[in-house]
């Protein structure tokens, strides 16, 4: 798939019908003086390029930019690269957005995003707006990059930092490469996700940088054929698949690998949560491998529990059915004592779950590391410290992130 697009971008000085390189600032007018709006020149780009039958390049050059907001709309008639060389920033004030987007791609096939630049969000401001204390959700905040419905597309050496919401979304896309992403955002900035992929199938996240305030990677329903590998993640919360089941009509999570990643200094590693009570589901063939953690608060976590700010019913149990999961060669250390905590479904308990080459010891003083598991029955195999489900679960579990 990854050659496919780099085929389609290096064919790009063919062809006619327009196309070509479109600086905005040569000749659009655009401003490097971080007050003049961007946003009218880099959509009068976008269109022309859009417009084009052979494939086009929009460039942002070196400089610093202020944009109000901008939705990128296709589809396109040809491959279409947006080349983003500079800083661009949007209005620091939270109340300035009218929708839950800063930046957004729609329906584009063919597409490429790149350059080196970085969308600075500047979201210091929302993190301390009433409401979004606590993790409480702030879904009226504006997500970095938001983009729906792009297929065949690439982005690459792109950094998106302090985002007040989302850093970025990625929904109902179709083969996609983010690769040489770098994610910047402070540990205290709530629902700052840094990835969050749903009903996509296709994606590969790759060689990237993570640090933010929530998961690093969140999976949500709908996700396939999905790839991470080679992520580096801290400070967050890891990375997540889920929650799951909270809404109706969520889809089925399938095939999905992550591995080669490093979590340091985060409050989870490797999970899959679902909401007690929710909706039936499925969530299958999931394989985290080769992951080291430091210093990781819970490294390994199922948590079919999963209850933020107390908003489940007593003894709810959850529906959605996990199985054939594995958990290969995660090795390192825990801040707290549940190193493993396998946390399944009385209704539905864990199917075909196996735990492979285990070895994370506490890096605390209050005691060895544990290992805690319910209604599963996994199949061990290799190496295991801490010996796998020894420990006994505790009354009340000690809640996560």
């Amino acid at each position: 798939m990854l050659s496919r697009i780099l085929i389609a971008f290096q064919n790009s000085s063919q062809g006619g019908g327009g196309g070509g390189v479109i600086d905005v600032v040569a000749k659009f007018g655009a401003k490097v003086d971080e007050k003049t709006d961007l946003s009218k020149p880099l959509l009068d780009a976008w269109k022309e390029a859009c417009a084009s039958t052979s494939p086009s390049k929009t460039v942002i050059p070196k400089g610093i930019y202020f944009l109000s907001t901008a939705t990128l709309d296709g589809p396109c008639k040809a491959p279409i690269e947006l080349q983003v060389q500079g800083t661009v920033k949007p209005p620091a004030d939270p109340g300035a957005f009218k929708e839950p987007k800063w930046i957004a791609f729609n329906r584009i096939e063919n597409f490429n995003l790149s350059s080196g630049g970085v969308f600075d969000d500047q979201g210091s401001t929302a993190y301390k707006r009433e409401g979004c204390k606590g993790h409480d959700y702030c879904g009226s905040l504006p997500i970095n990059l938001r983009s729906d419905f792009l297929t065949n597309a690439m982005i690459q050496d792109i950094t998106t930092k302090d985002s007040k919401q989302f850093q970025a979304n990625v929904l109902r896309y179709k083969n996609i490469t983010l690769e040489h992403f770098t994610i910047s955002a402070p540990d205290e900035s709530p629902n700052t996700d840094g990835i969050h992929i749903g009903r996509s199938d296709g994606v590969n996240v790759l060689n990237s940088e993570i640090k933010t305030g929530d998961d690093c990677v969140s999976i949500g329903d709908g996700s396939k054929n999905l790839v991470i590998n080679g992520v580096t993640c801290g400070p967050g919360h890891g990375i997540s698949i889920g929650s799951l089941r909270l809404f109706k009509n969520e889809e089925l999570v399938d095939r999905v690998t992550i591995k080669n990643c490093t979590m340091t200094n985060t409050s989870n590693g490797v999970r899959i949560k679902t909401w007690p009570g929710a909706e039936p589901g499925t969530c299958s063939n999931i394989h985290f491998e080769d992951i080291t953690v430091t210093n990781v608060n819970s490294p390994i976590i199922i948590d079919q529990k999963y209850c933020p700010w107390n908003k489940c019913k007593i003894n709810e149990k959850s529906k959605v059915k996990l199985s054939n999961i594995s958990f290969k060669n995660i090795h390192g250390t825990s801040s707290r004592p549940e190193a493993v905590k396998i946390i399944c479904s009385a209704t539905l308990p864990c199917e075909n779950v196996e735990l492979v080459d285990i070895e994370i010891t506490h890096s605390g003083p209050t005691g060895p590391a544990l290992s805690q598991c319910l209604n599963v029955k996994p199949k061990i195999s290799g190496k295991q410290n801490p010996a796998a489900c020894s420990a006994p679960l505790p009354a009340k579990p000690t809640p996560t992130a």
